[in-house]
């Protein structure tokens, strides 16, 4: 048996496009069929029906009503789908025999557009990675709602590729066909978005031509090769899959990854940068504690922000000063704030222009943002910082489109652009002629049915209409007795009336329905040539949003500043850190007002390079260490921090080893996870980098782990070329003995008060270094059995009794009699070795178990 010609239709486009769910066009519906019915079945909860297709058994097949696609695909393409649009090509009553079919459009997760399921302070990123035979690699990114696309090259480094995806986190990822499977599989495990692979094709070093038609500031000279190629295989991606040119997709910005702050993709998840660590939600994150924004395009571009601190002081004090005029001038600020509640999402308006989408009801949320725009304007000109002057004198008003959408677009158009009822009286003359005919025919057809009733004397004549017939009299059969002979021509029997037709009545038929199909037509004609006329000024309103959401995002940084008791950092080219008063800005937030316990931070890269801080789980230390990160971070977005006081020298990189978890799925233990990342911190950090670590070495032994923990630290004071200013974290209390031997190391504690059996926390960190774990006083706070802490006790004391004197003893004539040399880990070894000496139970061992023993001891010994 064959596939009947509609199927065979389906099975040669769906050959085409195997990737994607295939939405193909039936009349008024989308129907999908086989594998694809079953997908959407399931994932749209849809009934799975069957059609005959020429084979022995039905096509399992679903479908949706064309007009209400939009939430069907929105849903399909957040679970990870790709969508093919199938339409109908020709007009099936014109058709002879089988409907010309076609794709019109490819919707994938980083092409789709549809606002209602974009999240309106997110960007929606797709992006490309390209590698060179030489190694060399460039990255793009793109949002094709918004028209950014930025780019930037790399030698290729598989770790700091992820960093820079971590920075936009993508929806889809463009990736060669011939990519190594292990670079592949790296990028899939961290992001959740959709990965597809391009054949080389894509990959043309053609590329010159494509980004000189698509943006009007580039010029080859100030490319690399590889950033050529990546960025126009990107835009090659998107021509292929949207079928249509982006006007608005017209500036190409290439950044330097060196500069802004660099945070890795593992320390944006330890800070909970912009995402919380338990629900991957906002609240809970920095970004919720800092975006008061008012607009769309402001809370996308402070996320951006935050995801790229800023490395140049200049640009970071610009901020500062708009920040500090802002949150000074309290009226103004207010006014302004209250001007910035009524704009639109203008870069995504904008969007829908330069995309064809857009309708009439958006162009007046359009016009209604524009006009606040003179507000803004005039507010601005109030300002004296350098910035905020700099956004007034380039801010555009954009007068001239805000006239043309008010002469032209009806105050509350239809929301189709085919069902007329779009443009205003006096617009175009044509129009209007054509809408009084259609009034005035209408005022005629009322005004014959009155008549008619009057001539004929029958009180339940009317005039109707429907499509097939037309305009109609219709008398009931009780009353065609009255119907005057030779008044009427008969058209139509019911079962309860006649219809009837006079050539007047046809005459005037013709006015009002040729006027209805004419004003339609011109009605949506004229729109578009509105719409043209405004996405020839696309630069300009771009050029205007983009300082209306740097606008916002300064007004949110002010806001933040005086509701939250924030100071103005001072940004310093030195190596210190000092914090006075510093606070945790997201557990301050959690927190009722007042009671969140400030502390002080000294840093720089000689005297006190590491902080080494000692004291019991709960205390607060990994808060501690994570604020000091924020308020690094933050101010060099420009913005205030949670400190009675900071000054800030820049850094280049923020690393955290803050918690692990183990990666059983690729068979890594949490050892392996916190050893990998210490590795990479050790190998990227530099002596302008920050670096937070917390417990290193908890994963193993207690001698491994503290040795591991000692070796760390002496690399990070030691080695010249890191050198890094050092929050250091431990229970390893033997690792306080360091101060004094390694310059650089300085003991600091969380101050602790016990009672009786119980402690308090007093989340004050203080110089010193702690004098024990209170671990079982904390199980205790945890609800551990009473019976269970008491034995602990016993253990703990035993323990202690047995090894802390000679510890401390070795300890103290290592530090007394050998100060030239410090303490090393084969030290360590020694007394494990003496300990499990004198553990051994001579008088229950078999002669060959002895022999066993002293084999093993003379083979340890040796090796120490």
């Amino acid at each position: 048996m064959a596939l009947t010609p509609m199927m065979e239709q389906y099975m040669e486009l769906k050959e085409k496009y195997k990737d994607y769910v295939l939405f193909f066009r039936l009349g008024d519906f989308y129907e999908m069929f086989f594998d694809d019915a079953k997908t959407a079945a399931r994932e749209l909860e849809l009934v799975l029906t069957g059609r005959d297709c020429g084979l022995k058994e039905r096509a399992p097949m679903c479908g949706i009503p064309y007009h209400a696609a939009g939430s069907y695909i929105g849903r399909l393409i957040n679970k990870g789908y790709k969508i093919a649009i199938c339409e109908q090509l020709e007009d099936p009553a014109l058709a002879k025999g089988l409907v010309k079919r076609g794709i019109i459009k490819l919707i994938t997760p980083g092409t789709y557009t549809d606002s209602t399921f974009l999240e309106e302070n997110k960007n929606n990123y797709i992006m490309c990675l390209y590698i060179d035979e030489k190694n060399n690699s460039a990255l793009c990114f793109a949002d094709i709602s918004t028209g950014e696309f930025d780019c930037t090259d790399t030698p290729f480094n598989l770790s700091a590729i992820l960093d820079e995806i971590s920075k936009y986190n993508p929806s889809e990822i463009l990736v060669q066909e011939n990519i190594s499977t292990s670079s592949l599989n790296k990028i899939k495990e961290i992001f959740n978005g959709s990965v597809t692979k391009l054949d080389e094709g894509y990959f043309s070093k053609e590329g010159e031509e494509i980004l000189k038609k698509q943006f009007t500031n580039f010029d080859p000279e100030d490319y690399k090769p590889e950033t050529v190629i990546c960025c126009s295989s990107l835009l090659k991606y998107i021509r292929e899959t949207q079928k249509t040119n982006f006007s608005h997709i017209n500036e190409l910005h290439y950044y330097n990854v060196v500069d802004y702050l660099l945070i890795d993709s593992n320390s944006r998840r330890n800070l909970e940068i912009t995402e919380n660590l338990r629900e991957n939600k906002k609240r809970g994150s920095l970004l919720w504690v800092i975006d008061r924004t008012n607009t769309a395009m402001g809370g996308r571009k402070l996320r951006k922000w935050l995801e790229q601190p800023l490395m140049d002081r200049n640009k970071i004090i610009e901020r500062l000063d708009s920040v500090e005029e802002l949150s000074t001038n309290i009226s103004y600020h207010e006014d302004l704030r209250e001007s910035l509640k009524d704009i639109y999402d203008i870069e995504r308006l904008v969007g829908k222009i330069s995309s064809k989408s857009v309708n009439a009801r958006e162009l007046n949320s359009l016009k209604n943002s524009i006009e606040k725009i003179p507000d803004i304007k005039s507010i601005l000109s109030n300002f004296k910082t350098p910035l905020l002057k700099n956004m007034y004198e380039n801010l555009d008003e954009l007068k001239d489109i805000w006239s043309l959408i008010n002469r032209a677009i009806l105050n509350n158009p239809s929301i189709s652009l085919k069902e007329g009822n779009l443009i205003k009286k006096g617009y175009n003359s044509k129009i209007d002629e054509l809408r009084e005919i259609k009034t005035h025919g209408k005022d005629w057809i009322a005004s014959l049915e009155k008549q008619e009733r009057d001539v004929t004397k029958i009180k339940s004549l009317k005039i109707g209409y429907n499509k097939v017939f037309g305009y109609y009299i219709e008398v009931t059969k009780s009353n065609l007795g009255m119907v005057p002979e030779g008044r009427y021509i008969r058209k139509q029997t019911l079962s309860n009336s006649e219809r009837y037709i006079t050539p007047e009545l046809k005459e005037m038929e013709d006015k009002i329905l040729g006027a209805e199909d004419k004003l339609i037509s011109l009605e949506y004609n004229t729109f578009i040539d509105v719409r043209n006329t405004i996405e020839k000024e696309i630069h300009r309103m771009q050029t205007s949003a983009e300082i209306i959401a740097q606008v916002d995002c300064l007004s949110s940084l002010a806001k933040i500043a005086v509701e939250n008791n924030y100071c103005k950092p001072d940004i310093t080219l030195s190596d210190k850190i000092s914090i006075e008063e510093g606070r945790h800005p997201i557990v301050e937030k959690m927190m009722p007002a007042g009671e969140f316990i400030s502390n002080n931070t000294d840093m720089d890269t000689s005297e006190n390079q590491l902080l080494l801080i000692t004291g019991p789980n709960m205390a607060g230390k990994s808060t501690y260490m994570r604020q000091v990160a924020l308020i690094v971070i933050m101010a060099q977005i420009g913005s205030f921090v949670p400190a009675k006081s900071a000054s800030i020298s820049i850094c280049d990189r923020v690393f955290t080893r803050i918690g692990a978890s183990d990666d059983l799925s690729s068979g890594k233990s949490t050892f392996m996870v916190e050893m990998w990342e210490v590795s990479n911190i050790l190998k990227n950090a530099t002596n302008r980098s920050l670096l937070l670590l917390d417990e290193v070495g908890r994963g193993t032994s207690t001698y491994d782990g503290l040795s591991i923990a000692w070796a760390v630290i002496e690399y990070i004071c030691k080695n010249n070329k890191l050198k890094s200013k050092t929050l250091f974290a431990t229970h390893y209390h033997e690792l306080t003995k360091l101060e004094g031997m390694i310059d650089g190391v300085k003991n600091y504690c969380v101050s602790v008060k016990k009672v009786d059996n119980n402690i308090v926390f007093l989340r004050k960190i203080i110089r010193g270094g702690a004098d024990q774990s209170y671990g079982i006083e904390v199980a205790k706070l945890a609800g551990l059995p009473d019976e269970v802490l008491k034995r602990a006790r016993e253990i703990l004391n035993s323990l202690e009794k047995s090894s802390e004197p000679k510890r401390g003893k070795a300890l103290k004539k290592e530090k007394n009699t050998k100060s030239s040399r410090q303490l090393g880990f084969s030290d360590v070894e020694k007394e494990s070795l003496v300990k499990e000496i004198q553990n051994i139970d001579i008088l229950n061992m078999t002669p060959m178990d002895g022999f066993n023993k002293l084999y093993d001891i003379i083979k340890r010994a040796k090796s120490i």
